[in-house]
């Protein structure tokens, strides 16, 4: 039994493969089935230690082109996917979408491998649209996303939530604030701006930092690349302050750390990434969401005002984006335990935490029945 798992080029297309990649080995494991041999078809990995440590072999994929669906302009990936495919005829092909799989999808298509597709965004991408017309099966994320893609297609849709790894499914409910070395007698506020970070959040965060630690503890992930100027700007304007130690910095928060920051974190500031909406669902935590703005990116604007619409989060436009105004949002908030407590409820209705299960049962179910006999 052979799966290829294609997508990546982020870590949002990128981590669900590896969260289905767990959940294949679970039921596996449990049903005492052999098993199957994994593949990655894509880009180089974002995460090369997370495919070492499940087995998957990286077959690598040159990344569609960005400016359009054109088969000619992706003939030297097609060529490749085509010859690489054709020599391990896997069983089953899943995608999490993006132009990094689509000389894959394209070669599956014409070597007939049956094709299961999943779409985190509110907003379908356009390999998603596309390849709908030949997948087995179509497993979305946000329910707002069915209605985007065309009709006939719609009877193999299901809404199964975001693919999220084990490892960082559940906070650590104990041990976090030491871990942190945050000041245990104030609630804790946790930004995040993406594994990139997000500029605007941070010097927002920056000039309002000396109001929020006289009442929280502010954790931050800034971005690897934003660390050092953040940490020196943040030493500056914290210079007099009695609370700067409420304040901690991080490039990137690696799973230990996100698991205590989340399991501190009476709410959450973040971008609109699929995927980081769908790990906040799942902690239960009330989120503020900064989108990118549209005339960047649709996906994530849609993406927050369809948590929003879930009762989970509130959304703060970028181009609103002011120190008073998100100082004004995070204190209305927190002030209100009620509405915390019924966003958090809302959160984790949204979450659907079996969907990397739901998927992997699919796959293997579609790799069963396509080895021959």
């Amino acid at each position: 039994m052979k799966i290829v798992l294609a997508g990546g080029g982020s870590g949002g297309h990128f981590y669900p493969l590896i969260a289905i990649a767990e959940a294949i080995e679970d039921i596996c494991l449990e049903k005492t089935l052999i098993e199957p041999e994994l593949y990655y078809s894509g880009p180089a990995p974002f995460d090369l230690a997370a495919l070492q440590e499940h087995d998957i072999t990286h077959l690598p994929s040159a990344t569609g082109r960005l400016h359009g669906l054109h088969v000619f302009a992706n003939i030297p990936g097609i060529i490749r996917a085509m010859v690489q495919l054709f020599r391990l005829y896997p069983d089953v092909i899943f995608s999490t979408g993006g132009f990094a799989a689509f000389p894959t999808l394209y070669a599956a298509r014409l070597l007939n491998i049956p094709v299961v597709i999943y779409d985190a965004d509110a907003a379908p991408g356009r390999v998603s649209i596309w390849s709908s017309k030949f997948s087995l099966w179509i497993a979305l994320a946000h329910p707002d996303a069915a209605t985007k893609f065309p009709e006939k297609v719609r009877e193999k849709i299901a809404r199964v939530g975001h693919p999220i790894r084990k490892e960082i499914l559940h906070p650590a409910k104990e041990g976090g604030y030491e871990f942190l070395k945050l000041d245990a007698s104030v609630p804790s506020i946790l930004f995040v701006g993406g594994s990139q970070g997000a500029r605007a959040i941070n010097e927002t965060l920056l000039d309002a930092l000396p109001n929020l630690v006289e009442r929280y503890n502010v954790v931050h992930q800034t971005g690897a690349k934003n660390l050092e100027e953040v940490r020196g700007i943040a030493s500056v304007v914290l210079k007099n302050s009695p609370h700067a130690q409420r304040y901690r910095a991080f490039g990137l928060l690696n799973t230990l750390a996100t698991r205590m920051a989340a399991g501190t974190a009476s709410l959450i500031v973040a971008r609109a990434g699929s995927g980081t909406i769908f790990e906040i669902a799942s902690w239960g935590i009330p989120a503020i969401l900064i989108p990118i703005p549209p005339d960047v990116s649709h996906d994530q604007t849609e993406n927050a005002f369809s948590y929003a619409r879930a009762g989970a989060g509130e959304v703060m436009e970028q181009r609103n984006l002011t120190p008073h105004l998100l100082i004004a949002e995070i204190d209305r908030i927190m002030a209100d335990n009620g509405r915390r407590k019924a966003m958090s409820a809302a959160a984790q209705t949204f979450a659907k935490p079996d969907a990397a299960r739901k998927i992997a049962e699919i796959l293997i179910e579609t790799a069963v029945a396509h080895e021959p006999v």
